[in-house]
């Protein structure tokens, strides 16, 4: 069974309390966890309320610190039962940042309508954090836009009103894990469920060791990394083992601000330098640096097919 929310007071450690044990010398890792309240498919008889309680409680019992989600507003209006999630995040001491109304991508929409979609959002997020804490936004697909001028423009606007792009220097693309759950669940595949398990772990792991090779090969040294995750079940399913994996690599858990704090993240934050490739590994090879092919686990979208949905989305 999925836990409900744990106690305001127990949700006070996620804010207040960091590992005494973590030596001042390890990699730092902010958690940022998109799409929320929902992000779909889910497997039959768990709802979108039951995946954000189950993972708000895995991340209060390991007592991680400086997690921060980004929400889509639009998951509210379509399900308004899911406000309890978005309420069970604030009330956990998570900050909640923006990611558009509707997760919509840039390179579909006129910058205009593209700002709208920011702005449609923030209405939701005031009330929810009664701060500017929600001054950090997300871009949905990543997507900056699809020619210079766009994505200078949106970039301008953003730090015009006072938003600080999240980055992302760390992902293993858990969404690809969403849609084969929900099926392998619901066909009881207790063989394919076990596969799931071993590979989405295994691709963690295998993206903390790229993450920080293209972050010694770009900058001589461990930046601290900001992982991307998404509210899917597979995410909230493997949260305990996942927060386990990065506590053993000897990861030390920061805020979203700190980590960006790091000059390897100035240029996301600074609308008149050059723009550049979202994801790290894109980037030294824009500058000549020679990588190995990076993790692929895409195989796992094709499991248990016909068993339900057939796809889930970044």
């Amino acid at each position: 069974m999925i836990a409900k929310p744990i106690t305001l007071m127990l949700a006070a450690l996620l804010t207040g309390c960091a590992a005494t044990t973590t030596p001042t010398s390890a990699p730092k890792m902010a958690i940022t966890i998109d799409d929320l309240p929902t992000h779909a498919p889910f497997p039959p008889g768990v709802s979108p309320n039951d995946v954000n309680f189950q993972l708000i409680d895995a991340l209060v019992k390991a007592r991680v610190p400086g997690v921060t989600a980004f929400v889509n507003a639009a998951s509210v209006e379509v399900d308004p039962s899911t406000e309890k999630a978005l309420d069970a995040w604030r009330d956990a001491g998570i900050p909640l940042g923006n990611h558009g109304w509707s997760h919509k991508n840039l390179n579909d929409l006129t910058v205009t309508d593209y700002e709208r979609e920011i702005e449609r959002n923030e209405p939701v997020l005031a009330a929810l954090n009664g701060r500017d804490d929600f001054k950090w936004y997300r871009f949905p697909y990543l997507a900056e836009g699809d020619d210079p001028a766009k994505r200078l423009a949106v970039r301008t606007w953003l730090a015009d009103h006072g938003y600080r792009i999240a980055s992302v220097s760390m992902s293993f693309s858990d969404w690809q894990w969403s849609a084969p759950y929900a099926r392998c669940t619901a066909a009881g595949d207790r063989a394919a469920m076990a596969e799931l398990e071993r590979t989405y772990m295994e691709a963690a792991k295998a993206d903390i060791d790229y993450s920080r090779l293209v972050s010694k090969r770009m900058y001589g040294r461990d930046i601290p990394h900001v992982l991307l995750l998404h509210v899917g079940g597979m995410t909230a399913h493997m949260m305990p083992r996942l927060l386990d994996l990065y506590r053993r690599e000897g990861f030390q858990f920061v805020s979203l601000a700190e980590a960006q704090s790091d000059p390897a993240y100035a240029e996301d934050n600074d609308p008149r330098l050059p723009p550049r490739n979202q994801f790290f590994a894109p980037r030294a090879r824009d500058l000549g640096i020679a990588l190995p092919p990076e993790p692929d686990y895409s195989r796992v979208m094709t499991m248990c097919p016909g068993a339900g949905p057939a796809t889930s989305t970044p």
